[in-house]
């Protein structure tokens, strides 16, 4: 996934009172997320560390340990730069707090594309190592066939199609599907990624009248990002949404100012330091005399 095609934005609007989270038994499966097509909205996120795990959690009905990681953790220009083993590790850290939520590791550039054995190979790593429920690919006609051969030999797949941040190099972070030649492709992307079996298609970065298009057209539920409410569920980057950059991509509602907080506690604490106020006495350990003579 992406957070390019930058845009500074104001902070999103006052929210009314967030609803109590839907109480769970169990972990949500790939195939709850498939049964929820015309249902209920699924929720999900982006997910990379344990401690936002554990908050996201109880939220979510899907984390996404997504290679946008390499973006939003490392600073990498693009997604292309991102390992198996950047995956897996992180994917470790979010399984370890993550309870409730399905689970799902991209799969990185590189690492499925030479061949349906070489998707399985990879796809089966990670999920072996990290203990995650299913993998994403950016999808298409071109991975159909990997598609299906992870679905048939018991790979839950999460398809990815419109603007597919592994292909930068080619076509940049431009929407996709604004003339008739793109909506075609796009269209047979995700009609073939869902007849290979995928649980879930991501839209990213599409014209709402053709996520809309694709959302009644596929079987699977379709999980906009740049797309449209009438998806059959939402992602975004989870750090975009708390606005911890300075821009967020156009389709970004944020919905906090983290960044503007941590700025503000970071110099109260640098101006603490400078005029010794920290550590107070709350923060010291003393010499217990009494303890000492007892």
């Amino acid at each position: 996934m992406s957070r390019q095609e930058p845009a500074n934005l104001p902070a999103g609007d006052p929210n009314p009172a967030p609803a109590s989270p839907p109480k769970r038994q169990g972990r949500v499966t790939a195939a709850d997320i498939a049964a929820r097509k015309g249902g209920d909205p699924v929720v999900c996120l982006t997910a990379y560390d344990a401690p936002m795990a554990a908050i996201l959690d109880h939220h979510c009905d899907l984390l996404l340990v997504g290679d946008s990681v390499g973006m939003v953790v490392h600073g990498l220009p693009s997604t292309v730069g991102v390992t198996v083993d950047m995956m897996i590790m992180h994917g470790k850290a979010v399984m370890r707090t993550a309870r409730s939520a399905l689970v799902v590791v991209d799969l990185p550039f590189g690492s499925y594309e030479a061949s349906p054995q070489q998707a399985f190979e990879t796809a089966s790593r990670v999920l072996q190592e990290t203990g995650a429920q299913a993998v994403k690919l950016e999808s298409g006609v071109h991975a159909a066939a990997a598609v299906a051969f992870l679905v048939q030999r018991g790979v839950p797949v999460m398809g990815h199609v419109g603007l597919r941040p592994q292909a930068v190099h080619l076509s940049g972070f431009k929407a996709k599907g604004r003339t008739e030649e793109e909506r075609s492709a796009i269209i047979a992307e995700a009609v073939a990624t869902a007849e290979a079996g995928a649980f879930a298609v991501v839209v990213e970065g599409v014209a709402e009248e053709l996520a809309r298009e694709i959302t009644d057209r596929i079987a699977p539920p379709t999980i906009g990002i740049g797309a449209s409410p009438h998806c059959d569920g939402q992602i975004l980057v989870t750090e975009d949404m708390l606005g911890l950059f300075e821009w967020t991509p156009k389709f970004v509602k944020r919905y906090a100012d983290l960044r503007a907080d941590i700025d503000r506690a970071v110099a109260a604490y640098a101006d603490d330091v400078r005029a010794r106020r920290f550590p107070g006495a709350a923060q010291l350990y003393r010499f217990d005399a009494a303890k000492q003579a007892g």
